[in-house]
């Protein structure tokens, strides 16, 4: 080896060497020489804002206009009874689109700030739900009944979604009340012991106008209990507002209808009963368990941002060199954009997840009569902490959220939102000319992404919401987390399929509503969709999950 091939190799050894420095070098080092980026925040004070979540200190102060101002004793709703006034949740109310267009380009009025909240008064001569409009924020002096207004009626209390003290008040009344009717059935058959087994709520509550009762599908209480059916079905008559006056309406066990678990007692003990024992499963849920099984042998790809971060998140408005937007989480509805702008143009005023519903099919009665619409229970009120490194990137920027339901105190979830820039693997666009002259041109296939997940119930719903540099957005959800299951009998196959030996993953269809209100040349406050713009969604199934796209030009 000559003196010249040994100084080429350490002059390419000392350049691997520099570049692993700039590499492994922290973010915002030196490496590259370009100077920090700096975004436009046109108006972000105001922005932010007009779209803002309420403050926890906000919310405090509507609970307590109410309370002094109703004219009636509210209870807390974390321990409310159905007989009970309570005050059963606390939201934004944002103003017309026209009042903020005329606040945020035109130079108009700042609209006042404002709540709604939506009260339950069971402890009146006619039951109702009624919703208010409270304002202005911080310091409340008026508030509107709005429900004749929205909704043509007074609400009728029975369409109330349940509190979570109701339901508590069914586990209870269920354990305590009801399988004391049945207790050889529930010993031998059941193994039950007082608390392994767990109650999975149906919707809707009935099939006519006033019902209000609810199958309650039991599972094994075990880890990913939703695989775990045990083939007992039970339907809850809730109705009345003295939870001693439930009473249990029918009961489903292997194929078979009875009038009460007394019955269904009745007929076993007598030998009247075909039975099928379902197999204790381990506390851990065996094959349902999400835990991992081993240990990570090597970390997992990480994100990584040479010149540090490409965009910059200020409250709730979002900013990068092509786009800028406001965010807020809707306590029934979940994420929602606004006043999204490209290169300083406003695209789309508001787009925003809208309900997502799951229509089920099954051979017992629970299955067959599903059909959950998420924003009766709250699509945003179950938001949850994102997972650094698994949900988002480690090196996302994380936003809390503050909500008030079910309770007079704020709750306070860490990490709701992530934005990050995500690099897609293959180019927007390029192209390589070799014939008559020789370029290349080309667009990185990146986006910025504002990310939330929902968990409600077994599901999990992952909101995605892409922004492209050549103007296009991107809306997906991934849902994930568990299937609904039921006890798998003769002729359960012909709505599903077997996944373990006596669980039958039901059929079923999910749908997914957006609302998209797009400002593409110029306002449209009262205006159909024109050549301006195009929409094309598309659901696909891949790798185990379901996604739906939005895409706008």
């Amino acid at each position: 080896m000559n003196v010249r091939t040994v100084f080429i190799i350490l002059l390419l050894g000392l350049v691997a060497i520099l570049v692993l420095v700039c590499i492994l070098v922290s973010r915002g080092g030196n490496c590259n020489s370009s100077p920090p980026q700096t975004f436009p925040e046109y108006r972000q004070s105001e922005r932010s804002w007009l779209f803002a979540d309420l403050t926890q200190e906000e919310m405090l102060q509507v609970v307590r206009y109410l309370k002094t101002n109703l004219g009636t004793t509210l209870k807390d709703a974390s321990n409310a009874n159905p007989s009970d006034n309570c005050i059963y949740s606390i939201d934004l109310q944002l103003p017309p689109k026209a009042t903020s267009l005329s606040y945020l380009d035109n130079r108009g009025s700042r609209p006042p700030r404002q709540a709604l909240a939506i009260v339950y008064f069971g402890n009146q001569s006619v039951p109702n739900i009624t919703e208010f409009i409270v304002g202005p924020l911080p310091e409340p002096s008026y508030y509107h009944d709005v429900t004749v207004q929205k909704y043509g009626e007074k609400i009728p209390y029975y369409r109330r979604p349940p509190l979570n003290a109701e339901y508590k008040q069914m586990a209870f009344f269920l354990h305590s009340k009801v399988f004391p009717t049945a207790p050889s059935f529930m010993r031998e058959v059941m193994s039950y012991d007082g608390t392994n087994l767990a109650a999975v709520t149906t919707s809707p509550r009935g099939l006519r106008s006033g019902d209000r009762s609810t199958w309650l599908v039991l599972c094994q209480n075990v880890s990913g209990y939703f695989m775990h059916p045990v083939g007992l079905e039970v339907l809850l008559d809730h109705s009345s507002l003295d939870v001693s006056h439930w009473n249990v309406t029918k009961v489903f066990y292997n194929g078979q209808y009875y009038r009460d678990l007394a019955h269904l007692e009745k007929d076993f003990m007598e030998g009247c009963l075909h039975v099928q024992k379902p197999k204790r499963v381990r506390q851990d849920g065996g094959f349902s368990s999400l835990k991992p099984r081993v240990n990570p042998i090597v970390p997992d790809a990480l994100h990584y941002e040479p010149s540090g971060e490409r965009y910059s998140v200020r409250n709730n408005q979002v900013y990068s060199s092509s786009w800028n937007f406001a965010f807020r989480m809707d306590l029934s509805r979940g994420p929602r954009l606004f006043d999204i702008r490209f290169k300083g143009q406003r695209v789309v005023y508001e787009l925003s997840v809208q309900d997502t519903m799951s229509v089920y099919g099954s051979s017992n009665p629970g299955g067959m009569t599903t059909r959950y619409m998420d924003s009766s229970f709250g699509i945003g009120y179950f938001t949850n902490s994102l997972v650094r490194g698994v949900d988002c990137p480690y090196s996302a920027t994380y936003v809390d959220v503050s909500f008030l339901a079910q309770s007079e105190r704020p709750l306070l979830t860490r990490d709701a939102f992530c934005v990050f820039e995500q690099v897609s693997g293959a180019p927007l666009r390029r192209h390589y000319s070799n014939l008559y002259s020789l370029y290349f041109g080309g667009l990185p296939g990146t986006a910025l992404v504002l990310r939330s997940v929902t968990t409600v119930g077994n599901y999990d719903y992952i909101w995605n919401f892409a922004f492209y540099p050549n103007g296009a957005i991107e809306s997906k959800v991934y849902p994930s987390g568990y299937i609904m299951t039921s006890f798998l009998q003769d002729g359960g196959l012909d709505f599903g399929n077997k996944v373990s030996d006596h669980t039958l993953g039901t059929m079923h269809t999910h749908f997914i509503g957006y609302k998209v209100d797009l400002d593409i040349g110029g306002k449209c406050l009262h205006c159909p969709f024109s050549h301006f713009w195009h929409i094309h969604s598309k659901t696909y199934r891949t790798g185990g999950q379901e996604k739906m796209l939005l895409f706008v030009f």
